[in-house]
């Protein structure tokens, strides 16, 4: 899913190519993707973007007398922008924003479609759309570990919660907590004032971090790779690969269709997490610290060249 390092991208690259710009056409490709009645479509035609905001993970186009489309990628929604009228990709493309020097062309690689688009009118119906999150960038140290404490959840839910937190979701929360040195499983009450304070420092920096990255990649260009997993991420998709500060093998916690990576000798002295899954499959087998692990792949090493 575009978070809010990607999200931030996205609207820095539309500015330049949008704002000012009179939306001439919207073509939907999917009669799902809008999901408001009022007001229509049409309302927008002719329209000028004033200015493009973030809202949690969402993308909001403001126009003339409190009028706003508000764009939500979900997992699989993905931006391009394309010579004026392009046509839309059969099954992958949803919908189309004509502007006079090029089109917004939205696509979904998945089978189930999730993701939406809002025509709103009026400043209360846009607030409507806003999970409430806080914006870490300006939240006080103090705000800050009151919202982790809210709840008791593990810090991997709670920092991914998006009625605590504005933009972050499972890529940039394993980034965060490998930064922090934090297990993502331990609880948010539990947290010491130091460790929350570790917590936000950490967050600022990677996601200051990896929003310039992805516009130094990005350069002048429209971003067009938008993916969860990258080769420069310290711990997210990496699993098996050396932690980059100590070497020791990531692991993950699946769950559904959900994935956590983290680091155990950075983030939990050396402890293997149980994974729903496998830890149940293996029991007495499974792996609890990272000697054990390692002596698992001894036996499975001596046996493979015994046979």
């Amino acid at each position: 899913m575009p978070e809010l390092p990607d999200i931030e991208v996205y609207i820095g690259a539309l500015e330049p190519r949008v704002i000012g710009q009179a939306l001439q056409r919207i073509r939907l490709g999917s009669p799902f993707l809008l999901r408001s009645v009022d007001p229509p479509l049409k309302a927008f035609e002719g329209q000028t973007v004033r200015r493009l905001s973030r809202l949690g993970k969402r993308i909001v186009f403001h126009f003339n007398d409190e009028l706003f489309l508000v764009l939500h990628l979900m997992i699989a929604g993905r931006l391009h922008w394309r010579t004026a009228g392009a046509p839309l990709v059969r099954k992958l493309g949803l919908a189309a924003f004509d502007f006079p020097e090029g089109s917004l062309v939205l696509t979904e690689a998945a089978s189930k479609k999730r993701t939406s688009l809002y025509a709103l009118r009026g400043a209360a119906a846009l607030a409507l759309h806003d999970p409430g999150g806080m914006d870490l960038f300006t939240a006080s140290a103090e705000a800050f570990r009151e919202a982790l404490r809210r709840e008791n959840h593990t810090l991997k839910r709670t920092l991914t919660d998006p009625r605590l937190f504005s933009g972050i979701g499972n890529w940039v929360s394993d980034e965060i907590l490998h930064h922090a040195k934090l297990s993502p499983v331990k609880m948010s009450q539990a947290l010491t004032d130091d460790e929350c304070d570790r917590l936000l420092d950490s967050t600022r920096i990677v996601l200051r971090l990896w929003t310039g990255l992805l516009r130094q990649q990005a350069g002048d260009k429209f971003p067009e790779k938008v993916t969860a997993f990258r080769p420069e991420m310290a711990v997210h998709g990496k699993f098996g690969k050396p932690c980059p500060v100590c070497s020791a093998p990531v692991q993950r916690i699946v769950y559904e269709s959900n994935e956590t990576n983290y680091c155990p000798r950075c983030q939990t002295g050396g402890k293997i997490l149980a994974d729903r899954a496998l830890s149940r499959l293996l029991k007495a087998d499974w792996p609890r610290t990272l000697e054990e692990l390692e002596e698992s792949h001894q036996r499975l090493k001596s046996a493979a060249l015994k046979s």
